[in-house]
C-alpha cells in the first residue's frame, strides 16, 4: 500500500506525525484530498477549518485548524497551522459558550465553529 509522511504542526506544538494514506483539508480554494503521489501543491487553510488524516494502520485523526498552510510533495504532507486542536482535546461546552456569547471576538467565534465542525466529523 502506498503511503506518505504527514506532519500536523501548530505554532506551539506538533500534534501528529506519522505515515498516512489520505489527508483532507479545507483550503481557501475548497476542500482537498491528498493521497500518496499527489502533485505538489501549496494551499492556505481556512479559518475555523478541519483537517482529517487516515493513518496507514487505519486510525483517523481529526483536528480543528485555524489558519495556516498545507504543503504537499509526492511523499510528504505538512500542515502548518496558526492554531490547532485534536478532536479529543476539544471542550465542546466551551466552544458552544463562545458561540452563545454575542460579544465574542469574530476570530474566536470562527475558531469555536471549527472546533465543533471537527467534533462532528470525528
Amino acid at each position: 500500500m502506498a503511503e506518505m509522511t504527514v506532519e500536523l504542526v501548530a505554532v506551539e506544538r506538533r500534534l501528529w506525525s506519522g505515515s498516512a494514506t489520505l489527508v483532507s483539508a479545507q483550503t481557501t480554494e475548497g476542500e482537498i484530498g491528498v493521497m500518496p503521489g499527489h502533485e505538489p501543491v501549496l494551499g492556505q487553510l481556512v479559518e475555523g477549518g478541519v483537517v482529517s488524516i487516515t493513518s496507514t494502520d487505519g486510525e483517523r485523526v481529526v483536528a480543528a485548524v485555524h489558519g495556516g498552510f498545507l504543503s504537499v510533495t509526492a511523499t510528504t504532507v505538512t500542515v502548518l497551522a496558526e492554531s490547532a486542536d485534536l478532536v479529543e482535546d476539544i471542550d465542546v461546552e466551551a466552544a458552544k459558550a463562545v458561540l452563545a456569547d454575542s460579544s465574542e471576538d469574530p476570530e474566536a467565534v470562527e475558531a469555536a465553529k471549527g472546533r465543533l465542525r471537527a467534533v462532528e466529523r470525528a
